[in-house]
């Protein structure tokens, strides 16, 4: 495991300790005033102690006004400030990084929790019947725009300043970023859509606003898709080019993923036979990448062998491993690869039998959101935790915001 263990300096300077890097998921951990909650931070001490060389939050939103999930943590001004601390602290004495996924869900925002939907244009999710629980989104002004933007460089900047050690701008899976990118939810005739060039204006000021706030010196990565997978959709080929531009602006680490709600690759797993016996799913895409930039580049998306783990860093063509559900539950997961005690970690797929809700996801983000909250409660992780309950959670979620206590 020589690779796999060995340290990893980012464009910055910023040291990774391992290869290892816990991918952000779906967490729902906040308080009902979406602020980090005990058990969260809770969480993030216990993978802290498992040792992986970054670990990276769950979706962090910028506005209040925009919630992906009831439970978001949103950072927007400094009302939350001595518990984002306390939350940066989790890491203390480890030499672990913690950076906040940031993000905006765009129209990729349940009606059941948000007055007012928005856009890069009023095109609405396409989702069979799972597309009554969203509106169409309004089009978003110039100057909506450049508020959104502004949003992220602030809640990038008051996390550093609370003692994060770097930051993530969530770009893929459909919110808003990926939003702009795709030719299918971006119909713009203006400087923000059409051409390439426009439709990636939008994650490239939002870069540029974010080094402007916390300086050269911090360390800055993405999420984006490799491809949407959708008819007409952001392409491959695009893909490419936009992580070329990001790397020309400096960007430090860029993860790779994909799909949207419409179309969840990540959810389901993209089965191409030239990946399977491989086990990551965007194997063949980060390959092509690396031929094209020298930005470090952080995989994640079906990794279960340790053996497979070490195979692609040996290779060359990533320079971090992303795992998330597994993290679910083997909380701490590095080390247990690193004293062997783990080589190969399963992920189940709970079920309850409605065929679009599994196929969306609707039970396995939250089957593996009670994971988490587990953890963060001092309890074990449950592999037998039933689909159903997990299901009847996410009800209760959605619909009756207001349910849990702080």
């Amino acid at each position: 495991m020589k690779n796999i263990i060995s340290s990893f300096t980012l464009p910055n300077g910023s040291v990774l300790k391992n290869r290892i890097a816990k991918s952000a998921m779906s967490e729902n951990f906040g308080t009902r005033n979406h602020a980090p909650s005990k058990g969260l931070i809770n969480t993030y001490k216990v993978w802290a102690k498992g040792n992986p060389g970054l670990l990276i939050t769950g979706n962090i939103m910028v506005d209040s006004m925009a919630l992906g999930e009831a439970r978001n943590v949103v950072v927007e001004d400094y009302k939350d400030f001595e518990l984002l601390k306390e939350w940066a602290k989790s890491v203390e004495g480890t030499d672990v990084h913690l950076w906040p996924q940031i993000n905006h869900p765009g129209r990729q925002a349940f009606a059941a929790i948000n007055r007012e939907i928005v856009g890069p244009s009023a095109v609405p999710l396409k989702m069979g019947g799972a597309s009554k629980m969203f509106k169409t989104p309004k089009a978003l002004t110039e100057e909506a725009i450049w508020d959104i933007i502004k949003r992220f460089g602030t809640t990038a900047r008051i996390m550093k300043e609370a003692g994060f050690t770097g930051c993530q701008i969530h770009g893929a899976h459909g919110y808003l970023v990926s939003q702009f990118l795709s030719s299918i939810s971006n119909v713009r005739t203006d400087q923000w859509g059409g051409s390439l060039t426009n439709r990636a204006r939008f994650v490239l000021e939002i870069y540029r606003e974010i080094r402007r706030q916390v300086g050269s010196d911090y360390p800055i990565g993405i999420k984006i898709n490799s491809a949407d997978f959708q008819r007409g959709g952001f392409t491959e080929k695009e893909s490419m080019e936009v992580i070329r531009l990001l790397g020309n602006e400096g960007i430090d680490l860029i993860e790779i993923s994909g799909g949207t709600y419409e179309k969840p690759a990540m959810v389901q797993g993209i089965q191409k036979q030239s990946t399977v016996s491989r086990e990551a799913y965007f194997l063949d895409y980060i390959e092509k990448a690396r031929k094209l930039i020298k930005t470090p580049l952080l995989l994640t998306g079906g990794f279960r062998t340790v053996k497979v783990m070490e195979k692609a860093l040996e290779d060359g063509s990533l320079d971090v491993i992303g795992l998330a559900r597994p993290f679910c539950l083997y909380p701490y997961l590095a080390n247990q690869i690193f004293d062997g005690s783990v080589k190969q970690f399963d992920t189940p797929t709970p079920k309850i039998g409605i065929k679009f809700l599994d196929k969306l996801g609707g039970v396995e983000l939250p089957w593996y959101e009670l994971q988490i909250q587990r953890i963060g409660n001092g309890k074990s992780p449950k592999t037998d935790l039933s689909g159903i309950f997990a299901f009847w959670f996410s009800l209760k979620s959605l619909f009756f915001k207001s349910f849990w206590k702080n």
